[in-house]
C-alpha cells in the first residue's frame, strides 16, 4: 500500500510539474533547435516543441526524498547518496541545454567540454562510492578498488551518452527507461530505499511519457537524458548488482554502438555503415514511421533485456 501511495503521489506531482513547465516554456519560447545535419523532417515538425522537460525529474526526486524519509524508507543521508549522480548529471545536461537556448543553436557544450564535465563528475563519484559502499559486480562478488573505479566510471560515462543519443524520437528514450525500471523492480530484490527510488523514477517517467508520446508536447533535453542515465546506474550500484546495467541498458547500448561504428567507418574507411546514426535515424531514412520505430525499438529492448537477464541469472 505504501508503494502505491509513493507511486501515485510522484505520478500526480510529475504530471502537474510537467504541465506547468510546458506552459512556461511556450511563454519563454524555450524550444529545441533541430540539428541541420539531422533528418530534415525534424526541422519542420519538431522545431517549435518545448524542450528541457527533464528539469521536472530532479524536482520530483526531491518530493520522493521527503515522502520516503517520512515513510521510513531510508535516511536522508542514504537517499542523497543515491540521487547525487543523477542530479550531477542533470546539471551537465542543463548547462548544455541552456547554451543551446541562449545561442538559439543546436550545439551547446562542445563534445570535449561535455566529456570533461562528465569525467569531473563521474571519477570522484566513482571513487567515493567504491570507498564508502563498495562495488559488487553481482551480489557477493565485490570488485577490487583498482578495477571498480575505472569500470564504474567507464560504464557511467557510457550510459550518460548512450541515453542521450537514444533521445531522438518522441517517446523512444523515456519508454525504454520505463521498460528498464519495470525490469529492475521485477528482477532485483532490494531494500525499501532502492525500490522506492525506482518506483519514484517509474512514476516520473510515466508522467513524462504522457506528454512526450508522439506527437510530443515536450522534449526532455540533455538535462532529462543525463538524469535518467544517472539514476539507472545508481540503482544498479546501490543494489550491489553493477552487471544489471547491461540488460537494463540494452537498447541504449545498441544506439551508442551504432554511433561508434558510424564514426569509425567514416574516419577510418571514408564510408558510412548506416544512412544516419544513431540507429533510429537510419530507419527513419528507410521510410519507417516514427511510431513504427519507437514501438519496435521498445520491443527489441524488452526482448534483449529478458534474454540477458535470463543469462545473467544462470551465473
Amino acid at each position: 500500500m505504501m508503494s502505491l501511495f509513493l507511486f501515485v503521489i510522484i505520478l500526480i506531482s510529475s504530471v502537474i510539474l510537467e504541465k506547468d513547465w510546458i506552459q512556461r516554456s511556450r511563454r519563454w519560447h524555450m524550444t529545441q533547435v533541430q540539428k541541420e545535419y539531422g533528418p530534415q523532417l525534424h526541422v519542420e515538425t519538431k522545431g517549435k516543441t518545448p524542450s528541457m522537460g527533464g528539469v521536472m525529474f530532479p524536482v520530483a526526486s526531491l518530493i520522493a526524498i521527503v515522502l520516503m524519509t517520512f515513510m521510513g524508507w531510508g535516511t536522508l543521508g542514504n537517499l542523497l547518496k543515491l540521487w547525487v549522480l543523477p542530479w550531477g548529471a542533470a546539471l551537465i545536461g542543463f548547462a548544455d541545454d541552456w547554451l543551446k537556448f541562449k545561442s538559439r543553436s543546436s550545439e551547446g557544450l562542445s563534445s570535449l567540454s561535455k566529456l570533461a564535465a562528465q569525467i569531473l563528475l563521474v571519477i570522484p563519484w566513482s571513487a567515493l562510492i567504491v570507498l564508502k559502499h563498495g562495488i559488487f559486480l553481482w551480489p557477493g562478488m565485490e570488485l577490487s578498488w583498482w578495477l571498480a573505479v575505472p569500470l564504474l566510471a567507464f560504464i557511467t560515462i557510457g550510459m550518460l551518452n548512450a541515453v542521450n543519443v537514444t533521445d531522438g524520437l518522441d517517446g523512444l528514450a523515456i519508454g525504454a527507461t520505463i521498460i528498464s525500471i519495470i525490469a529492475f523492480l521485477v528482477w532485483i530484490s532490494g531494500d525499501n530505499l532502492v525500490r522506492g527510488c525506482a518506483l519514484a523514477t517509474l512514476a516520473m517517467c510515466v508522467a513524462f511519457l504522457w506528454y512526450n508520446a508522439n506527437p510530443a508536447s515536450v522534449f526532455m533535453g540533455d538535462v532529462g537524458s543525463h538524469f535518467l542515465a544517472g539514476i539507472l546506474v545508481s540503482l544498479c550500484v546501490f543494489s550491489n548488482f553493477l552487471i544489471a546495467i547491461v540488460p537494463l541498458g540494452f537498447l541504449f547500448g545498441i544506439e551508442i554502438l551504432s554511433v561508434s561504428i558510424q564514426l569509425i567507418a567514416i574516419h577510418k574507411f571514408k564510408r558510412k555503415v548506416f544512412r544516419m546514426s544513431p540507429l533510429h535515424h537510419h530507419f527513419e531514412l528507410l521510410g519507417w514511421s516514427e511510431n513504427q520505430i519507437v514501438t519496435r525499438f521498445w520491443l527489441i529492448h524488452s526482448i534483449g533485456a529478458v534474454i540477458l537477464i535470463s543469462l545473467i541469472s544462470l551465473l
